[in-house]
């Protein structure tokens, strides 16, 4: 059984201080069901591929049984060798722990980076096959490619096993994809080699932190990650809702930013003169990028206007966030269809991300250390290359008519920076020459003689 993780961030070759596993060597790791091999097919600067064999003993792992029960052939002969399952989750946490945690004390800060990253496994017993598959991965924003297996190439006619062969990729941390996999290969093959108790809600709990209370087959993962042990996945879903509801109230929430700028409702004229904008520039396809919660997407969606609306956000949370406002599994088809909320850190390529008529990034940038800004501006600019790029932005110099707010700081904690007027002139003269874009200005809210607006908006257009 194989799993080949590849990553093409460059240097590449940081993949081997993430999995703790050096490029140049061949480890071995005894586990109680057999073996598992880590070594690297490839390691340049370019790409890098770490693959985990696991060669599972299935003799041995039937006399190591407890029990005095009769033996089948099927006990002796059967898939595990070669496939992935709950042997593969057991292996990721044995061989890839301190990744799998998110630790890599070498490089800590590689570990909190969201790269490009695939995993790929040639054979993964998958019950429901091909849709089962996209339902449990594409919402976590992967983009998946899967093929179904045919039980023997020269046999045509016996059709296709549960089998599927796997590609996962996407911009990610690799202690999310291996979460991903270790909680959802063993949901696929509905099945777990080990006996399920109690302290398998824990674990369910524990590495479904940030994205199973949201994810729409929440209940299907539960059930069959606990072995459809009624007891044990009941319970489990009732503390995932209890969690789920105390995410919506901290969303709901009214951060600092917002109680400064109620008086005003400044992020309802935000949304507005964004509507407006895109409906001017004949704007159909949309992307929504830090889409948060989906305030506009919800906007756009009422408008029959645009057809296809994709908000992106490296956050989780906030697509989940996103998709509870939007109630996408009550919407009507036809509004459905127009609807897609991808995960995504905005600062590397993503080519889903490519092909759309408009981009929106609205009061994102601030949020960002300003050296990101080069690679937010080569995504978005450089490699999606929207036909117009919407960017709305805080006014720093509007801040001195904000009553309640202290001299010198920004309108909300998480911000890096508040541009002045003369400030987002000079990044966006920057980005129209890089990228052969032109640009203009307009104000969003109650104009100052004096400070201007209290939100600046650029529009970009090619």
């Amino acid at each position: 059984m194989l799993l080949t993780l590849t990553t093409w961030r460059e240097p590449a070759s940081d993949l081997g201080f993430l999995l703790h596993k050096h490029p140049d060597r061949v480890q071995s790791f005894s586990l109680p069901f057999g073996e598992a091999v880590v070594f690297y097919p490839e390691a340049t600067e370019e790409r890098c591929s770490a693959t985990l064999l696991l060669e599972i003993d299935p003799v041995g792992l039937v006399r190591r049984a407890p029990g005095d029960r009769a033996r089948s052939l099927f006990d002796y002969v059967n898939d595990r060798p070669y496939a992935a399952s709950s042997f593969v989750s057991v292996a990721i946490a044995r061989v890839f722990a301190s990744a799998l945690r998110g630790v890599c004390d070498a490089r800590p800060e590689l570990a909190l980076t969201a790269i490009p990253l695939s995993a790929e496994l040639p054979a993964v017993p998958a019950l429901g096959g091909e849709s089962v598959v996209r339902r449990l991965f594409e919402p976590l924003g992967y983009t998946v490619e899967v093929s179904a297996l045919e039980l023997d190439s020269r046999f045509p006619e016996w059709g296709s096993d549960r089998h599927v062969s796997l590609r996962l990729s996407g911009v990610v941390r690799l202690s999310q994809l291996l979460t991903h996999l270790y909680v959802l290969l063993p949901v696929l093959d509905d099945d777990k080699h080990y006996w399920v108790s109690e302290d398998e809600i824990a674990k369910l709990l524990r590495h479904g932190e940030g994205w199973l209370s949201s994810h729409p087959e929440r209940e299907l993962i539960t059930r069959r990650y606990l072995k459809h042990q009624r007891s044990l996945w009941r319970d489990a879903l009732a503390q995932l809702e209890d969690l789920d509801i105390e995410e919506s109230a901290d969303a709901d929430a009214p951060v600092a930013e917002d109680a400064l700028e109620e008086t005003v409702r400044l992020q309802d004229q935000r949304l507005g003169s964004v509507v407006s904008v895109l409906k001017a520039a004949g704007a159909r396809r949309v992307l929504d990028l830090g889409c948060g919660s989906g305030q506009l997407i919800e906007l756009l969606v009422r408008d029959g206007s645009f057809e296809e609306i994709v908000g992106a956000d490296i956050s989780m949370r906030s697509l989940g966030e996103a998709a509870r406002r939007l109630r996408l599994d009550r919407l009507p088809e036809a509004k459905r269809e127009r609807v897609r909320l991808l995960q995504s850190a905005l600062t590397y390529r993503d080519t889903r991300l490519a092909g759309y008529d408009a981009a929106v990034l609205v009061e994102v940038v601030e949020h960002l250390d300003p050296a990101r800004l080069v690679s937010l501006e080569q995504n978005v600019f450089g490699s999606a290359q929207p036909r117009t790029v919407v960017v709305t932005t805080p006014n720093a110099d509007y801040n001195v008519r904000w009553e309640t707010l202290p001299a010198g700081e920004f309108r909300h904690p998480d911000h890096r920076f508040e541009w002045t007027r003369e400030q987002l002139g000079a990044w966006a003269a920057g980005v129209r020459d890089r990228f052969g874009y032109a640009v203009r200005f307009l104000p969003v809210g109650p104009v100052d003689p004096d400070v201007g607006s209290p939100t600046q908006m650029a529009v970009f257009s090619r």
